[in-house]
């Protein structure tokens, strides 16, 4: 069987494993007691915390722990949004159409129950954010803008760093959905300008159930979870440290193998893309052709059913996704592609192919499987 959803999740690297063994058995202890098994667990939360934080170029007290993407993505939205309003005043949002549901739920709970205005900024067919448009979009009275660096369904890249300048023109702070770019693109504050990303283990080779929100120090964040007051008063509850030690982990080794990995499997991937539309005719590749996430690849096929299609590359060995495991199981055309102009009945062919950064053999023999599957649903029974 031949894995290519890693977008929706990854196995557990060795190395990571390994990393977190100690701090499941030896070092059990809860970071905020104060005996020798806590002290071990805190010093091995403060260094998965520093490590983090050298990766992004970010200060250590910036890194919050989470459970993973959404709720990272829950508490940039809500937290920093509640919280410019309470000291700033502003109550108004821009973000676009084709985010992660944790996005686009967390904006309409602000709209909804605290009265803040969305703007949803509109993207090109290829799911690209028009500059102009951001720039009117953003004023004096926003909060907060939210985009997705990369997008988990079309594998869309935005132009970070120019989106960020021109929220910052304003005062405004910029949150990255940085959850599919982990492991392919640059993830630098200096280099991008966001003030915070959100960030998730379970894409990177992590367990799942392990995340990080980092978010400057400056920004006010109103925390969504109340307790014991860990995470510097961010994120109550006893934190998972074997699990902030695996993401650490994880995150240094995508980010050792960045550039090569990149470089190798987008060669590949470009391959992929080439070869079935060569040889099926319904084809049609979603997202932009330069922007691209090195590991996605995602198409519709016209005439088709996505879900049929899917079954039967599995029953030919291949597994790979209609696009958000999020998602997974509902009858809605996906939000993404109708927000780039796929009508809803060719949005339900849509299949997502993606790859692993260890991925190093062509795919042609997959591509033909793509051809024989769609062929084969087109025939019928």
């Amino acid at each position: 069987m031949l894995y290519l959803d890693n977008a929706a999740t990854t196995p557990v690297r060795p190395e990571v494993l390994d990393a977190m063994m100690p701090y499941l058995t030896r070092w059990f202890g809860n970071p905020s007691s104060h005996h020798t098994v806590g002290e071990a667990a805190a010093d091995a939360l403060a260094d998965a915390r520093a490590r983090v934080a050298r990766v992004l170029g970010m200060r250590t007290g910036d890194v919050v722990f989470t459970s993973g993407g959404t709720e990272a993505n829950n508490l940039a939205v809500k937290g920093i949004g509640l919280g410019v309003w309470q000291s700033l005043g502003r109550r108004h949002l821009v973000t676009t159409p084709i985010e992660h549901e944790s996005i686009l739920e967390s904006a309409s709970y602000l709209e909804r129950l605290h009265g803040f205005a969305v703007t949803r900024v509109a993207v090109d067919a290829n799911g690209r954010v028009d500059p102009d448009a951001f720039a009117r979009a953003v004023t004096g009275d926003t909060a907060l803008v939210s985009i997705c660096y990369a997008n988990n369904e079309i594998g869309t890249i935005q132009d970070a760093a120019a989106l960020a300048a021109t929220a910052h023109e304003h005062g405004v702070p910029l949150h990255l959905d940085g959850v599919q770019a982990a492991g392919w693109l640059p993830l630098s504050a200096a280099e991008l300008g966001f003030d915070a990303i959100s960030l998730a283990g379970h894409k990177l080779g992590a367990p799942k159930g392990t995340g990080v929100l980092a978010v400057r120090g400056r920004i006010p964040l109103e925390p969504l979870m109340h307790g014991g007051g860990q995470e510097r008063g961010r994120r109550s509850g006893t934190e998972d440290v074997a699990g902030a030690v695996g993401f650490a982990t994880a995150l240094e080794l995508a980010e050792a193998e960045r550039a090569e990995a990149s470089a190798r499997v987008s060669a590949i991937r470009d391959r992929f893309i080439a070869r079935v539309l060569a040889t099926v005719p319904s084809a049609a590749v979603t997202g932009d052709p330069v922007h691209r996430l090195p590991g996605t690849a995602s198409f519709t096929f016209a005439g088709t059913s996505g879900e049929a299609v899917l079954l039967e590359l599995e029953r030919r060995g291949v597994v790979s996704s209609s696009g958000s495991a999020c998602a997974a199981g509902s009858d809605e055309p996906s939000h993404v592609l109708v927000a780039i102009g796929v009508t809803p009945a060719v949005a339900q062919t849509a299949v997502r192919f993606t790859f692993a950064h260890a991925l190093r053999e062509p795919l042609d023999a997959v591509a033909d499987a793509v051809a024989a599957s769609v062929t084969a649903v087109q025939s019928g029974p």
